[in-house]
């Protein structure tokens, strides 16, 4: 897994805005007038959340004519899950059990020098 990649993913979400626009989004492409109707900020402000959920992945976006149109980076939402879960999940891919093998140094020591 990247750490890094993973990390400023869920920097993305730690926004409840973003996160309620994910969620909109989760129903189907959308809109950015239709987004902004549920939001009591400006459209310059919705570009800046849109812009960060693009650049982790998360959403892509469309332009017809003059509209933008914004959807679920599918493929990225499900390798979010998946490493989400693996975060979270004893197994043999846990880096703890990996780098425990290193010669010389714990998994505990490496996890720190992280």
């Amino acid at each position: 897994m990247d750490y890094e990649s993973y990390a400023r993913t869920m920097k993305a979400l730690s926004d409840p805005k973003r996160v309620k626009i994910l969620d909109m989004l989760s129903c189907g492409t959308m809109c950015a007038c239709d987004v902004l109707e549920h939001f009591d900020f400006t459209q310059p402000t919705l570009s800046h959340h849109i812009k960060i959920l693009v650049e982790a992945g998360l959403v892509t976006t469309e332009k017809s004519g003059t509209w933008h149109n914004y959807s679920i980076n599918q493929e990225s939402v499900e390798q979010l899950i998946e490493n989400t879960a693996a975060v979270f999940s004893p197994s043999e891919r846990c880096v703890c059990i990996i780098d425990s093998n290193l010669e010389g140094e714990s998994g505990f020591e490496k996890i720190n020098s992280l």
